[in-house]
């Protein structure tokens, strides 16, 4: 893992289920100082009577200021970059807000940690990304294309950024976990298609995987992890056997499936055991991974459809019932 000894962590977003979560993992760690950066209030003085670790800092800021990012930036040595506005229905139906926010304010964390010498920048991404079909992916698609051009555009400076993506979290704010737990009371678990697929992936091995690449990366890599598949129908099963699915129809900006790697990004991609890096098209990119690395087959793609490893009922349940 990346040595965190003595350095100054900002995750934007903190307050959320990921923040939570790798914040808990970090100061496990001899690190010195954590700052929350978030915009609301409640939910960051909420946290600060959770975390009351004295390395803790809360700053109230969003990440379309570019002038507060300036501030919070002075001595942070690693960002982790997790705000977004990610509801797909709320993007669809506030589309510049969305931009604002995830697009603008890619930019402007890139701004501000070249110009504060910030060392390494991580930012989570989403399945969404890979060719979307919704705005929210699209604004994440924009955004991975931001943090991977950073590298060039920081120029001689130390700055470097990369990319985490992967999947729908188990239990995460505003999944659908809770959602199934909360509606089985009525006896009717709505199910938009019966086909649908997604990849799972659980809050502890998404903090993990972040930390993993804080190392691992050089500067303009996209991550993604090998994680497990899961049916809808096996989840509706797994959260609410009594209940009666309800086919509702896929709601706009939806997929069947999901993918985090297509076949034109596959071209540059390598995989290793547990994990593909998607290498950065630079004409002084020099792949430093052939410890195991090797280039995918033609015509390949990582879709949640016809991956090779998929949960079961009992598998799902077990998960749940962590959450």
């Amino acid at each position: 893992m990346y040595n965190l000894s003595g350095k100054t962590i900002l995750v934007t977003g903190g307050t959320g289920s990921f923040g939570k979560k790798f914040i808990r993992k970090v100061l496990q760690s001899d690190v010195k100082k954590v700052i929350v950066f978030s915009r609301d209030e409640l939910k960051q003085y909420e946290m600060a009577q959770e975390f009351t670790d004295s390395r803790m800092r809360f700053f109230i800021g969003d990440v379309r200021d570019r002038e507060r990012l300036y501030r919070a930036f002075d001595g942070v040595d690693v960002v982790i970059h997790a705000a977004a506005l990610k509801h797909v229905g709320a993007c669809e139906y506030n589309p510049f807000e969305a931009v604002k926010t995830n697009i603008h304010g890619a930019q402007n964390i890139i701004e501000a940690a070249i110009d504060r010498g910030v060392e390494r920048v991580i930012a989570l991404s989403t399945d969404k990304a890979a060719s979307p079909v919704n705005l929210y992916g699209a604004t994440k698609l924009a955004s991975d294309k931001l943090f991977v051009a950073a590298n060039s555009y920081a120029g001689d400076k130390n700055t470097r950024f990369a990319v985490v993506r992967y999947g729908n979290v188990v239990g995460s704010r505003g999944s659908v976990v809770p959602f199934f737990k909360r509606i089985k009371e009525t006896g009717v678990v709505p199910i938009t298609d019966e086909r649908m697929t997604r990849f799972w992936i659980t809050l502890d091995k998404g903090v993990q995987f972040v930390l993993d690449n804080l190392e691992r990366m050089h500067g303009g890599e996209i991550f993604v992890p090998k994680i497990p598949s899961m049916k809808v129908t096996d989840l509706a099963e797994a959260i609410a056997p009594e209940c009666k699915m309800e086919i509702v129809g896929i709601r706009p900006g939806e997929k069947l499936h999901e993918a985090m790697i297509t076949e034109d990004d596959a071209r540059k991609t390598l995989e290793y055991d547990t994990y593909y890096v998607i290498q950065p098209e630079f004409p002084w990119w020099r792949e430093d991974y052939s410890n195991g690395g090797k280039p995918l087959e033609d015509n390949f793609k990582y879709t949640s459809d016809t991956n090779t490893e998929w949960l079961t009922v009992d598998e799902l349940r077990a998960l749940v019932e962590e959450v």
